[in-house]
């Protein structure tokens, strides 16, 4: 508790520097005693900068003022320093400086943030350093900045020295000289394994496969051409690079055969089976895909309706969609975006839980044409 107990005392405050946008503002709370009766009473206001403001006046004669309580809130935008002083007839003798970030409200009963947690006291100065064994010193100092001095040892990443000329010390050079090493002239070569090399001072010949060679003079040799007609067989080699002629007759293909983006002109095809794909159960929207087939199946949520977004019309393309409704419920809805269909329009989906519609289309490669079967039982 502070006591004002002369009307020449009083407690005044002053920032250190005028603030960025809003001065701070404080409240003072205290209780005068005349030896008879207590008075509460209260003060409150904002600073004004490097000028002193008075928080609580001195207290009237034969009257000791009791400050119960002083705060000071910073409302600027920066941090702000004040000093509280009690002054003492102009004699100013300091009660308390802080500095408060802003939000921050000193009290004196501490300094709070904008959430009301207490501020913790820091101590800047250094209770003890230690450099270990690195070969550094630190300073004496105990505030402040501390600093090293010595040479970094060895075993922490140095040198160990703290020149880089001298004999026993580490030579360091800015601009260093590659030499090359000079190879001398063999005075005979023995050569081994069956390389295909022949033993001579000038080594001319053909390196053998064994040996990381093609085991041929020229690369152009090892290409195999056939012309004419082609045998039943025709067995060649994994290296061996074969030339198709433009004629002739390839009798037969043994086993399964894969044929990607391959043209056939008026092929007879007998007995044939295309991809399945199962789309499984859609809800509100699904995108048609053939890359893995033209047969799809796919089951609508019961009651929901499925927007079906078309592959991309190409001319020749056609697939077909077996659509079922829900085994349970049915009633599922679909749509196909960018589909022309017959006279009678656009199909309604079969409705009935467990049954299935076939819908077929074809596309002459810029729209999608439909058609629809319904009322099937899977």
């Amino acid at each position: 508790m502070i006591v004002l107990d002369d009307v020449t005392k009083s407690i005044v405050v002053a920032m250190s520097g005028a603030a960025a946008t809003t001065n701070p503002d404080f409240v003072a709370a205290y209780s005068d005693n005349d030896g008879t009766t207590f008075t509460e009473g209260a003060n409150d206001g904002a600073l004004n900068g490097t000028s002193s403001v008075t928080m609580v006046a001195a207290p009237a004669s034969s009257t000791r003022r009791l400050i119960k309580s002083l705060s000071i809130e910073n409302k600027d935008t920066a941090a702000v320093t004040v000093t509280v002083s009690y002054n003492n007839n102009s004699t100013l003798r300091t009660l308390y400086k802080v500095t408060l970030a802003v939000g921050d409200t000193w009290t004196t009963d501490g300094t709070f943030d904008t959430n009301g947690n207490l501020k913790q006291a820091t101590t800047a100065g250094v209770v003890s350093f230690s450099a270990g064994t690195t070969g550094f010193t630190p300073s004496t100092a105990s505030t402040g900045v501390v600093t090293l001095s010595g040479t970094l040892a060895v075993a922490n990443g140095g040198t160990g020295v703290t020149t880089s000329t001298g004999s026993g010390n580490t030579v360091l050079s800015t601009s260093p000289t590659l030499v090359t090493p000079v190879l001398g002239t063999p005075t005979s070569v023995t050569l081994t394994n069956a390389t295909g090399l022949p033993l001579t001072t000038g080594v001319t010949g053909i390196l053998a496969p064994a040996n990381g060679g093609t085991g041929v003079a020229n690369n152009a040799s090892s290409t195999l051409t056939i012309s004419g007609a082609y045998p039943t067989t025709l067995t060649v080699s994994a290296s061996t690079s074969v030339t198709l002629p433009t004629t002739g007759t390839l009798s037969t293909l043994a086993g399964s055969e894969t044929f990607t983006n391959k043209t056939l002109t008026n092929p007879t095809i007998t007995n044939y089976t295309e991809s399945v794909v199962a789309i499984g159960t859609v809800t509100t929207a699904s995108t048609i895909a053939l890359t893995s087939g033209t047969i799809q199946t796919a089951t609508l949520t019961a009651s929901t309706a499925c927007t079906f977004t078309m592959p991309t019309a190409t001319a020749g393309k056609s697939f077909t969609l077996l659509l079922k409704q829900a085994a349970s419920t049915g009633n599922g809805t679909a749509t196909f975006t960018g589909v022309k269909w017959g006279t009678a329009g656009a199909p309604t989906i079969t409705a009935t839980a467990g049954k299935m519609d076939i819908l077929t289309f074809v596309s002459d490669g810029t729209n999608w044409y439909g058609n629809i079967a319904q009322g099937y039982t899977p």
